[in-house]
């Protein structure tokens, strides 16, 4: 393997930089078929950068078939060239980001959540109570079902009863559908075994603060919880 010349990167959008940059090392050959790429701090070295966007460019990387993991081993080409058929590069890299998607659920789901915890109604803690029981099923079953976790996250801002608030929940949750790598990473961290648990307990809490219409105690513990998310798909 030759040296590889990466340049640090400075943008918004710093994974679609280091998603280029990494590709057009791998076609022209630096890094070839069944070579070991840097290891994820290296590479957050050589492009002087956070581990969440170098992660970011990986997922998408090996999201197109260019490379794979294997655990305890590092990375590896897998292809020279981005496979076809696979979902299209072009396309997912203008979506939202999945670090786009954390950074507004980590401004905006607080602030939410405190109007909640004022302003719900018996009929709104009936619909929580509801889910998050349903959730508590699934967790004792061993399961994670993304679109019960969606549904407590919609419910917890109709309870704010803030049509803004609502719409933007809204917009949130369609772009966590439309983006691939959002699902890809998620599926690799959220979702672990030894996940399951602490979700479903932040929940649960979550929601017993809005039963005791606690605004102060909701808001710190979506703030935590939007904490942990970040800390979950970023850095685990």
């Amino acid at each position: 393997m030759r040296t590889i010349n990466f340049i640090p990167v400075s943008s918004k959008k710093l994974y679609i930089q280091i998603y280029n940059q990494i590709l057009s090392e791998i076609e022209v050959g630096v890094v070839k078929e069944g070579e070991k790429l840097p290891s994820e701090r290296e590479l957050c070295e050589l492009f002087n950068v956070s581990r969440a966007p170098v992660r970011q460019a990986l997922s998408a990387l090996e999201l197109n078939g260019v490379i794979y993991s294997r655990q305890g081993e590092g990375i590896f080409v897998k292809n020279s060239k981005v496979l076809t058929g696979n979902f299209q590069t072009t396309f997912f890299l203008k979506l939202i980001s999945p670090e786009d998607i954390v950074e507004a659920r980590m401004s905006i789901e607080p602030l939410i959540i405190e109007f909640a915890a004022i302003r719900a109604t018996d009929e709104d803690i009936k619909a929580l109570q509801k889910t998050i029981k349903k959730m508590e099923e699934e967790t004792k079953a061993g399961i994670y079902v993304p679109e019960t976790d969606e549904t407590l996250h919609k419910q917890i801002a109709e309870a704010s009863h803030n049509d803004l608030f609502i719409k933007f929940m809204s917009a949130i949750s369609n772009a966590m559908k439309q983006q691939e790598m959002w699902h890809f990473i998620r599926d690799r961290t959220v979702t672990r075994p030894d996940y399951r648990d602490i979700n479903f307990e932040e929940h649960l809490s979550l929601i017993k603060a809005i039963e005791e219409h606690n605004a102060k105690e909701a808001v710190e513990l979506m703030t935590s919880h939007m904490e942990n998310l970040y800390e979950r798909y970023w850095k685990a």
